[in-house]
C-alpha cells in the first residue's frame, strides 16, 4: 500500500513537469518566452491560440501573434507569423531547455492579447484518444498503457537525475581540488612575503646598527 502510494505521488510529480496549460497576457509589440527542460528523444507537442475578448464576434485584425520554438543550441524548429492559433510537434534531439517565444504585432494604442498555451512532453505528448481508437482497447487497457509509458518516463527521468548528480559530484571534486591548490599557493605567497619583510627589516636594522 505504501509502495503504491509512493509511486502514485512520484507519478503525479513527474506528470506535473511534462504537461503545462497556461494563459498569459501579451502586450502588442512585445515578446514573451516560455522555457522547458526536455530530455533527448522525447516527443513534445504544443498548441496555442488567442483568446477572443469578444465571444461570438471575429477576432480584431490586430490580434495576431508570431510564434517561434528554439532548441537549447538556438536552432529554430517552429515558426508561425501573424497567426491566431497553431501547433507544433517535435522529436527532441538535444537535452536541455527549449524556448517557445510569442510576439504580438505592434499596434497603437497598445493592447493586451490573451494567449492560451498547452505544452506537453513525453507521456503528455501522446494522443491517447487516437491510441484508443486505433487499437480498439477498452478503458482499462488504455490506462495500463498510460501507466506503462509513465513508468518508463519516470525511469528515464531517474537516470537523467543520476547523471546530473554524478556530473555535480565531479564538478564539486574538481572545484575542491582547485580551491585546495589555490589555498596552498596563497599560503606559500603569504609565507614568502612575510619572509621577505623579515629579511628587509633585518637588513634595515643592521645597516642602521640597531641590532
Amino acid at each position: 500500500m505504501e509502495l503504491g502510494l509512493a509511486i502514485f505521488i512520484l507519478a503525479l510529480a513527474y506528470l506535473s513537469t511534462i504537461a503545462h496549460s497556461i494563459r498569459f497576457e501579451l502586450e502588442s509589440g512585445h515578446t514573451k518566452c516560455i522555457g522547458e527542460d526536455i530530455k533527448i528523444n522525447s516527443m513534445t507537442v504544443g498548441q496555442y491560440s488567442i483568446v477572443n475578448p469578444n465571444e461570438g464576434h471575429p477576432l480584431p485584425e490586430h490580434h495576431k501573434i508570431t510564434v517561434r520554438l528554439f532548441s537549447v543550441s538556438g536552432n529554430r524548429h517552429h515558426y508561425a507569423e501573424a497567426v491566431e492559433s497553431g501547433e507544433f510537434t517535435l522529436r527532441v534531439v538535444e537535452d536541455g531547455d527549449h524556448l517557445v517565444c510569442f510576439s504580438a504585432i505592434d499596434h497603437q494604442p497598445a493592447v493586451n492579447i490573451s494567449v492560451e498555451f498547452n505544452w506537453g512532453s513525453g507521456v503528455a505528448a501522446k494522443g491517447w484518444s487516437n491510441v484508443a481508437k486505433k487499437g480498439s482497447v477498452d478503458a482499462m487497457q488504455l490506462e495500463l498503457k498510460k501507466i506503462e509509458e509513465m513508468v518508463a518516463g519516470i525511469h528515464v527521468e531517474m537516470l537523467y537525475l543520476r547523471k546530473r548528480e554524478r556530473d555535480m559530484e565531479e564538478l564539486n571534486r574538481k572545484t575542491n581540488a582547485k580551491l585546495g591548490s589555490f589555498s596552498l599557493v596563497s599560503l606559500f605567497m603569504c609565507l614568502s612575503v612575510a619572509g621577505l619583510q623579515l629579511w628587509h627589516l633585518k637588513t634595515f636594522f643592521e645597516k642602521r646598527k640597531i641590532i
